[in-house]
């Protein structure tokens, strides 16, 4: 959906995609073929996991003019389709991946990645192609998948169940875990990640079906689901690194715990809690570490803020959705108020 300009990598963001110096920018039909089919140019940018997906689904980021009807595209496209080129992206700690051993990297068993997706005279069949210069819906189809994008964005509250988890285990590994002030911002984290929670499935709870049978999300309350994204988890990072104390970024590296002089010094210093092993203690660290600046701080944080829109697309849906006038007819019915 993220096209390079609509996501602040190129172009310039004040112009509509017909009006851009280069047509490119935007993902477009280039050619029309007699039997229907079309052929794409254009980038994609922050494409997250489409190299782990056998298709993907090409859709307009905005509402388009009718000058923008070539822009007006969406369509389905193998990911080994001919002309597709990927360019990955680099994420914070990511080097850490190629080392022996699996402690600094935090989370060896899952992770994730974004690349560019150049579209260099891609050719579509029609049987895959679902819009094709229908401006007069892109605004609409924009919306409602946005609405689901941003409902489904409860994945971070997954996440911050994890962040909770770290937060409380390294904790205990440091002998504060009956601290009042812990249990306190243990209670924070789960405050605030069961409100990402809770707005994403009231969202689901007041979906409604449309006349062909497909439920739509409630919009309000997907947008306060995402909203609450864009912040909470920042909060959680920062309580959690809080818990974890300075060791979380000032921890030798695996292979220091390995050598024969460095090794046995570090095990002696670093030593927590009895009964906890020094391992254990650079794992939970590590993990922590990993989520709120490492490689899966992209999904947690940078995606949170920015994936499915950035705060201020949600803040301009809830000021269309929140029906202020009739607010304000209860304030002053309620007031007395006669005008």
């Amino acid at each position: 959906m993220t096209d390079v300009k609509g996501a602040m990598v190129g172009g310039d963001r004040s112009l509509n995609p017909s009006q851009q110096e280069d047509p490119d920018l935007f993902v477009r039909v280039a050619e029309r073929k007699p039997n229907g089919g079309i052929v794409l140019r254009g980038c994609k940018a922050h494409q997250t996991g489409n190299l782990n997906s056998h298709w993907m689904i090409l859709m307009p980021g905005s509402k388009m003019e009718v000058a923008d009807k070539d822009y007006a595209v969406s369509c389905a496209v193998p990911v080994d389709a001919p002309g597709i080129t990927y360019i990955y992206g680099r994420q914070s700690c990511d080097l850490r991946a190629m080392e022996p051993g699996d402690i600094d990297q935090g989370n060896a068993k899952f992770g994730g990645q974004e690349t560019m997706t150049i579209f260099e005279d891609v050719y579509v069949p029609p049987e895959y192609v679902f819009m094709d210069g229908e401006v007069d819906f892109t605004q609409r189809l924009v919306e409602r998948f946005t609405a689901y994008h941003r409902r489904s964005y409860v994945c971070k509250a997954g996440l911050g169940d994890v962040m909770l988890g770290a937060a409380a285990t390294v904790a205990d590994y440091n002998g504060v875990a009956k601290a009042s002030h812990i249990k306190d911002k243990l209670v924070e984290i789960a405050y605030l990640n069961e409100n990402i929670a809770g707005t994403a499935m009231a969202s689901s709870y007041g979906g409604k079906a449309t006349p062909s049978g497909n439920f739509l999300p409630d919009v309000m309350m997907a947008n306060i689901c995402k909203h609450n994204v864009t912040k909470l988890p920042y909060e959680i990072s920062r309580l959690a690194q809080d818990l974890a104390g300075g060791l979380i970024v000032t921890l030798p590296a695996d292979k220091e715990f390995r050598n024969d002089v460095a090794g046995p010094l570090l095990e002696k210093y670093l030593k927590g809690k009895k009964g906890v092993t020094v391992e254990n203690r650079r794992r939970i660290l590590r993990l922590i570490e990993n989520m709120t600046m490492g490689r899966n701080a992209v999904g947690y944080l940078s995606e949170s803020l920015h994936g499915a829109g950035s705060p201020q697309a949600q803040r301009v849906l809830i000021q269309r959705l929140f029906d202020l006038e009739n607010k304000k007819r209860l304030a002053k019915h309620l007031a007395g108020i006669v005008e």
